[in-house]
């Protein structure tokens, strides 16, 4: 005599939300690694060869701007973190087990953290995009306005390692805005009603 566990279907609306939560997941952990990356990989040769080539606090890779950029990155790398996070609390909704799966109200917790990291993370990109983009401003209004002067600095030009970092700082941006946009279709697709 073998006994059988009776299998338990998923509710149709679980099913879905996990199936939504997974996909969700995996965009936002791929978009938002790869960003993050490029602007880890970005920030760090802009700090390289910012400080190699000694131009001071004329150098957006330096000072306040390239803080709160790092500050923003790290933050991406924790909403990497949670994005990956709603990958596996797909396959927990997924459990056969009604009493193994997490509550409706654990998931919007898991995913309303998602969302402080994103605001915060954005919050801090933003600060570092101003502070960068003013010393870039304070870079060109005190760049010399001749060419041949042979005493002219060129460091003080606007170079393209400066650029650099707006670019990284730029895509951080972005990845935070998406694991914003994700999160909130996420916590309306849960709130929805069925129809």
């Amino acid at each position: 005599m073998s006994q059988n566990s009776p299998i338990v279907s998923l509710p149709p609306a679980i099913e879905r939300f996990a199936n939504v939560l997974r996909l969700a997941g995996w965009i936002g952990f791929v978009s938002q690694l790869t960003l993050a990356i490029i602007s880890s990989v970005i920030l760090l040769v802009a700090v390289i060869f910012g400080t190699t080539r000694g131009s001071g606090a004329n150098n957006p890779g330096t000072g306040g701007g390239l803080f709160f950029a790092v500050c923003g990155l790290l933050v991406l790398y924790a909403s990497v973190y949670q994005a990956f996070r709603y990958i596996r609390l797909s396959r927990q909704l997924r459990s056969p087990t009604p009493s193994l799966r997490p509550s409706k109200s654990y998931t919007v917790s898991i995913l309303r953290l998602g969302l402080m990291f994103s605001l915060v993370g954005m919050a801090l990109t933003i600060i570092a995009g101003s502070a960068i983009t003013g010393t870039l401003v304070a870079k060109s209004l005190t760049q010399p306005r001749t060419f041949f002067d042979p005493a002219t600095n060129l460091r003080g030009f606007i170079e393209p390692l400066d650029l650099f970092v707006v670019q990284a700082n730029t895509n951080t941006i972005l990845a935070h805005f998406m694991g914003i946009a994700g999160v909130l279709w996420l916590l309306y697709y849960i709130n929805k009603p069925s129809s």
